[in-house]
């Protein structure tokens, strides 16, 4: 036999030759020579160490049954919710046995895809799952995945991934390519240390199609960040069987003209609103804002198939061309969807605002609501600016212009509160019918936007307020204030932009307003917008309340979207709880595992933005493909010790210039200033200078953009060298440099008359 064996091809010779089974007999058997003795050594310890090949002395005979201590996949729980696993290694993966996990107490569970070391225990009493086990210990980050593009060759072929700057490749040994083609798209998992060409080696888990193809864009982001795209079966089931709640079991509120109002490509509809003058002659001026919420967790239980699986996935997940939901469509998109015309169950959050549109009471009320329209933003605005469309022609009077004039009290309320208001445009992409890149913009920030964001945080401030006073556990979303550090760093940008942020007192939200207020309209407005965010902490979810810095708001949590957040089922949850509404709420469980819960969610929401990041990157490459070799204006975005970056005009994408392609001398990175600096010319280069860059390079596979920087604030750039031309003419020579070129010059000279 020329090539090696695999794991597989070992065992099953073992198994035909049981007389047969030392190391040697092994090597004969496969014509295994030389050097190539110690991988066959190696690969034996591996099969012992899987606990797949007993050593009795130096014979080996297969194992048919699972060692005491295994490695294990989590596969996820069953229809009876008992945790399945299976040995990562067996001879044949189609029947591996399934063993039952059993959690210990308090300690988190393990997820879909995770690995775990386990003591197996044997159970002869159930035949179709004879073993159950505890961990040990969790194996971390679970199997090592790669996402990239398989080349065949003669025995096996390589996997490269997709990752940018990633030089690495995978060998995928003969037999473990799972069918895949020259050229596909594959998804692989580690699977052994490296081989004799010194690459480690990968097998094929899944086949992904074509790269190329328009719709593969989001499905590599899918698969590269371990996204869960697929509904279990049990969990499915339990979906279909959802039933809608028999009418008079809830607060009767059909009759109030509730609305919805989404992106017209809204996939899912979970709060309406409405808003009315208060009758009450001691509030004069004020109204009663009422806020309704998809009441979702009457059809998702805390420990239901449906619960565990929201977990798991923390969050939908939004792409130009589809959503993977966090609840199944016939959640998602039906029942809990407050469409038009139809009854729905829902939380409501009824609050009373003066006139100044501070909030003087609330109250929370488990409601039945009918949505007399679901309206896109684009189609409420118009109405607001005098163009009223003809079905809401009759809601004028009773739906418009009351929340018209009750968002201008909650205007006036914001502006005194002050949160941060950084204004940097979204990102739209358009596609067509097959799933290409037909334009990129940036979307329209509207009032009627606005107008929804102020009604959804004056409810989730309610929902905080309410459950800390009935001391209800619960998640806060919290946003801490920024680092020290970062705000330094903000300081001295604004400084050599020309404004100033203050100094030596207790940092809020006002000061950095200020900031943005004095960079409005000037060219460096997008430089300290985008400069504030960077200075920002990241969100978070917490069972303690640490406020949130960005909404100046002391009390906050997530209440307003339970279809596609799992935080804001919790507090739908904790609100039951606290009112006694029913055996829906907080179970004990969700109580002992908050902090968990926590930890998991916002590493989902992480993961989800950078996924979403992702698929944005590879559509604006795919889109700039055409564009390779033509000139673009920009903005540095960014500064790094290998490069920039630069944000080209009109599609917002982010292009790398390297630092080999700015000339032939040396450029000096200062972390602090975020500056690169030619030695010999002085060229400075800082975030938020204009440039002109020729694009060089778009890959749409891995959504790289590289770029060959042409001009600096109009200053012409010379492709040879570093010294600039144009405005205030070339840069002198440092003398020091000079110096060293002539004594390295006379030095040679010397060295040659000898």
């Amino acid at each position: 036999m020329n090539r090696f064996p695999t794991r597989a091809e070992i065992l099953e010779w073992i198994e035909a030759h049981p007389t047969k089974t030392t190391k040697r007999d092994i090597a004969r058997a496969f014509g295994i020579k030389g050097a190539a003795r110690i991988e066959l050594k190696a690969l034996m310890r591996e099969l012992e160490a899987d606990g797949l090949l007993q050593s009795r002395h130096t014979h080996h005979h297969a194992q048919a049954s699972l060692p005491q201590i295994a490695v294990l996949r989590i596969e996820g729980p069953d229809e009876d919710g008992d945790l399945i696993a299976r040995p990562v290694e067996w001879p044949d993966p189609a029947t591996a046995p399934a063993v039952v996990l059993i959690a210990k107490s308090g300690e988190a569970a393990p997820g879909k895809g995770d690995r775990v070391l386990a003591r197996i225990t044997e159970d002869a009493t159930d035949p179709d799952r004879p073993y159950s086990a505890r961990v040990i210990r969790m194996i971390a980050g679970g199997p090592q995945r790669i996402i990239g593009i398989f080349r065949k060759g003669a025995e096996g072929g390589r996997i490269l991934p997709l990752e940018r700057g990633s030089d690495s490749q995978w060998a995928v040994p003969a037999g473990n390519d799972g069918g895949a083609k020259d050229g596909e798209l594959v998804e692989g998992e580690r699977a052994g240390p490296k081989g004799r060409l010194g690459l480690p080696k990968a097998r094929i888990v899944a086949r992904l199609g074509d790269p190329t193809a328009p719709k593969a864009v989001s499905l590599i982001a899918i698969h590269q960040h371990g996204i869960p795209d697929q509904f279990p079966a049990p969990v499915l089931a339990e979906a279909e069987a959802a039933a809608t709640v028999p009418p008079g079991q809830r607060d009767d509120m059909t009759g109030l003209p509730f609305v919805t109002i989404d992106p017209a490509d809204a996939r899912d509809r979970d709060d309406a609103v409405m808003a009315e003058i208060d009758p009450d002659k001691g509030n004069a001026g004020g109204f009663i804002l009422r806020v309704a919420i998809a009441d979702v967790s009457h059809y998702v239980r805390s420990g239901s198939a449906l619960d565990r699986e929201a977990r798991v996935r923390g969050n939908s997940t939004y792409f130009p061309d589809r959503v993977v939901p966090m609840l199944p469509d016939r959640l998602s998109g039906d029942i809990c969807s407050l469409h038009e015309g139809v009854d729905r169950t829902v939380l409501v959050a009824e609050m009373r605002i003066d006139a100044q549109g501070h909030k003087i009471g609330h109250q929370f009320r488990r409601a039945t609501i009918r949505s007399r329209a679901s309206l896109a933003y684009e189609e409420f605005q118009a109405a607001c600016d005098g163009r009223v469309s003809e079905r809401l022609a009759p809601m004028m009077q009773i739906v418009v212009e009351p929340l018209v004039a009750a968002h201008k009290a909650l205007t006036l309320a914001r502006e005194a509160r002050q949160p941060l208001d950084i204004e940097l445009p979204e990102r739209r992409i358009i596609l067509d019918e097959t799933g290409k890149v037909q334009s990129v913009g940036f979307k329209e920030r509207l009032a009627a936007h606005r107008l929804i964001e102020d009604c959804m945080v004056l409810a989730n401030v309610a929902a905080a307020e309410t459950l800390i006073a009935q001391r209800t556990p619960l998640l806060f979303r919290v946003h801490e204030e920024p680092a020290p550090e970062k705000i330094a760093a903000l300081r001295e940008i604004a400084e050599a932009s020309g404004f100033t942020l203050a100094k030596g007192q207790v940092l809020q939200t006002r000061h950095l307003n200020q900031l943005l207020s004095a960079a409005q309209g000037t060219a460096q407005d997008e430089l300290i917008n985008m400069q504030t965010l960077r200075s920002m902490t990241q969100a978070y979810y917490s069972p303690e309340n640490f406020g949130h810095f960005g909404l100046a708001l002391r009390n906050y949590a997530h209440f307003t979207s339970p279809i596609r957040r799992y935080a804001d089922l919790i507090v739908h949850r904790a609100l039951i709880t606290a009112h006694r509404w029913g055996d829906d709420g907080l179970s004990p469980d969700d109580i002992d595992r908050l902090a968990e819960t926590a930890d998991q969610i916002s590493n989902t929401e992480r993961r989800s933005m950078a996924a979403e990041r992702d698929t944005t990157d590879r559509y604006l490459a795919s889109f700039l493909a055409d564009r390779v070799g033509t000139e673009i204006g920009g903005r540095v975005s960014g500064v790094a010790r290998f490069g920039l970056f630069v944000k080209l005009d009109e599609t917002g994408a982010d292009a790398l210039v390297p630092v080999r392609t700015l000339g032939q001398e040396f450029f000096e990175f200062d972390e602090a200033a975020q500056t690169l600096t030619g030695t010999a010319s002085g060229l400075v280069i800082s975030v938020g200078q204009r440039v002109s860059v020729k694009l060089t390079e778009a890959a749409p596979v891995t959504g790289g953009l590289l770029a060959e920087l042409l001009t600096v604030d109009e200053r012409n750039l010379p492709k040879g060298g570093g010294r600039m031309r144009g405005r205030g003419g070339p840069a002198r020579r440092k003398a020091g440099a000079t110096k060293h070129r002539e004594a390295a010059k006379a030095k040679k000279v010397k060295r040659a008359r000898r």
